[in-house]
């Protein structure tokens, strides 16, 4: 029989998840302030700027010998190159929904992520579905209909982003490998490609943003820190709290983004938006229940 975290060590993990989510909701604000600068060259200097602060971060904690542990295992190396393509593409089509004002879908796609994960498992694990889970999958479908209807065809960022993120999580689950070491590994895959594409940039005389203004380029350095403090801090909730108990924070994340994109970037929401939005919630308010059940 496992044995229960202290109540200290359990209010710790609480804070930490809440700072994690928090921080993951939060972002598009900064991805706003970056709006004037081509996606292109945002994503480059992410990447850049977060493999230079991971590693550090990792040296620091004398956490260097796991990763070269990692980079020395062929099968490994490979499939967090495959994790790298991923994790790149829903960067690049989340901070794209911010530039399009489509913050909305965004979070409609971190919302459905969880009932992706349980379609791949279906789809590739063979699993089968408990009925709450097939009523919640079938109440999700049918909230990305209603959403399609709305939009005049599917939501293709939502989907994306819930596709690119469930795929990204099956991989590292298969992998087993820490976040922070697989992340930076990602990072390093990414790290030709960003720096080729910013030296094309330069040489073509169109990579002006890093020197155009000290906060143009504090705001670029910065990406590599806001990149990894949610994930220092989702770390030391996973450690502190069950897993099942941290399934429960994940929605705070694109209920933030929710707000943000109602409240702050005055996206409509309409009632075919309240429907869709509705029925995906009574569908997780199911996968939450079945969650519990098998725990």
């Amino acid at each position: 029989m496992s044995a229960q975290p202290e109540p200290s060590e359990s209010r710790s993990g609480i804070l930490h998840a809440l700072a994690a989510y928090a921080l993951w909701g939060l972002l598009p604000l900064y991805w706003k302030a970056l709006h004037g600068i081509p996606l292109g060259e945002v994503l480059a200097h992410r990447v850049l700027w977060s493999a230079a602060t991971i590693m550090l971060l990792l040296a620091a904690v004398k956490r260097l010998p796991d990763f070269l542990a990692v980079l020395a295992h062929p099968r490994k190396r490979l499939l967090l190159g495959l994790s790298a393509v991923l994790i790149g593409c829903n960067w690049t089509l989340y901070i794209l929904a911010v530039y399009r004002g489509q913050l909305l879908q965004a979070s409609l796609g971190y919302y459905i992520n969880p009932l992706m994960s349980v379609g791949m498992g279906v789809a590739i694990l063979r699993e089968r579905l408990s009925p709450l889970q097939i009523t919640a999958v079938a109440l999700a479908g049918l909230g990305v209909v209603i959403l399609s209807f709305q939009h005049a065809g599917l939501p293709w960022v939502a989907l994306g982003l819930a596709l690119s993120f469930a795929s990204y999580g099956y991989v590292k689950k298969r992998l087993g490998v820490e976040s922070l070491t697989g992340l930076a590994m990602e990072t390093l895959w990414l790290t030709p490609m960003a720096s080729g594409y910013l030296l094309w940039l330069s040489y073509h005389a169109r990579a002006s943003a890093f020197g155009s203004s000290p906060a143009a380029a504090a705001l670029l350095v910065g990406t590599g820190a806001v990149t990894l403090a949610p994930l220092f801090f989702f770390n030391g909730a996973a450690r502190r709290l069950p897993l099942s108990t941290l399934g429960f924070y994940q929605y705070l994340s694109p209920s933030i983004q929710l707000a943000l994109a109602v409240l702050v970037f005055r996206e409509p929401f309409t009632r075919m938006h309240a429907m869709s939005f509705g029925l995906i919630w009574a569908a997780l308010a199911l996968y939450t229940v079945d969650a519990i059940r098998k725990a």
